[in-house]
């Protein structure tokens, strides 16, 4: 009988919680499952009997289906995959660096580098999205700086080309190989998805990586002062140099922490889409679209709200197999 009391008390207690997180998350994740499988136009209730029902095609037009909204969808994948193939690495390296250096016991002014470091992460990112702007316009800080060291620098939103192709373009190639034009997958030639991130996606890279940082920065600063300071004493008792310690004693230790923050920039860089809605709107020639970015424009200014949903769901689907495979990679190996 006590267990049974314990047990109502209990879920009345989390009720609200509950009620509140079914009403305002789960249902409107059901309804736009809904709404992805039919070819609601926004007109109305996505309700309605009036309403088609399409089933999967709003998903197979994105997978199999020749045409523009597949085209537009592989764009989005690559463009999103040079995005986080950059972003996450340098913006955990620099993290990381960050918080070995403010961890120092012997740096003066140690709270002054931290607010340094963490300030922009919470400056509005469309504020400093337009800031950015007027850095990477064509007369802007960036260009000056280049032109000071005797190069010209490019056409930061209008100069449609990735960075390999720019590089080969240095080198005379300057057309795409018929080996890389002729063939293709998923609606996109060979050619298109070696074509790397445009600079136009490098600005947007370049601020992403700044204002993440800071915050990246502290948890691993949080988790370098849970250290214990006795393994790092044996350490340098048995020997270890500053690279040695921090590969074989520092790294291990900081996996958890590691984890969470390869797991969280991973979400944040699938799910970009203020800093491309200031900076770009997709543009220059698309390359800097995003599946984030592609479903709203879908949704919101083509009126096709099914295929919209779907893409987010398709997104859905792709942050979380990506975050299960990191988790498989950073799991914690037990020699036999």
């Amino acid at each position: 009988m006590r267990t049974r009391n314990e047990t109502l008390a209990g879920w009345l207690f989390v009720a609200p919680v509950v009620l509140i997180l079914g009403v305002f998350l789960l249902l409107p994740i059901v309804m736009a499952l809904w709404v992805s499988l039919t070819g609601w136009n926004g007109q109305g209730s996505p309700f309605r009997s009036g309403v088609p029902f399409v089933g999967g095609d709003n998903y197979t037009s994105l997978f199999t289906e020749d045409g523009l909204p597949r085209q537009d969808f592989m764009t989005s994948i690559r463009n999103n995959l040079y995005y986080v193939a950059l972003v996450v690495p340098v913006q955990t390296a620099l993290a990381l660096g960050l918080a070995l250096v403010v961890n120092q016991r012997m740096l003066k002014g140690k709270s002054f580098f931290r607010t340094a470091f963490y300030f922009p992460s919470v400056t509005s990112s469309v504020a400093i999205s337009v800031v950015f702007l007027f850095i990477f316009a064509n007369s802007g800080a960036v260009n000056a700086l280049l032109a000071g060291v005797g190069i010209d620098g490019p056409v930061w939103f209008d100069d449609s080309r990735g960075l390999i192709h720019l590089l080969l373009d240095t080198v005379g190639v300057n057309s795409a190989p018929g080996a890389l034009s002729n063939h293709g997958v998923l609606g996109l030639t060979w050619w298109d998805w070696l074509s790397g991130p445009s600079v136009a996606m490098c600005a947007i890279i370049a601020l992403v990586v700044w204002t993440t940082s800071g915050t990246f920065m502290l948890m691993f600063l949080a988790a370098l002062q849970q250290m214990p300071q006795q393994v790092e004493e044996a350490s340098l008792i048995d020997g270890a140099n500053s690279w040695q310690r921090l590969r074989y004693v520092t790294l291990p230790m900081l996996r958890p922490t590691l984890f969470l923050v390869l797991t969280l920039g991973l979400i944040g860089t699938w799910q970009v889409f203020d800093q491309i809605y200031v900076m770009s709107q997709g543009n220059p020639a698309k390359t800097t679209l995003t599946p984030a970015f592609l479903s709203y424009r879908t949704a919101f200014k083509d009126f096709e709200y099914g295929r919209g949903a779907a893409i987010s769901f398709v997104l859905f689907l792709i942050i979380v197999a990506m975050t299960l495979l990191q988790r498989w990679l950073l799991r914690e190996r037990r020699s036999s």
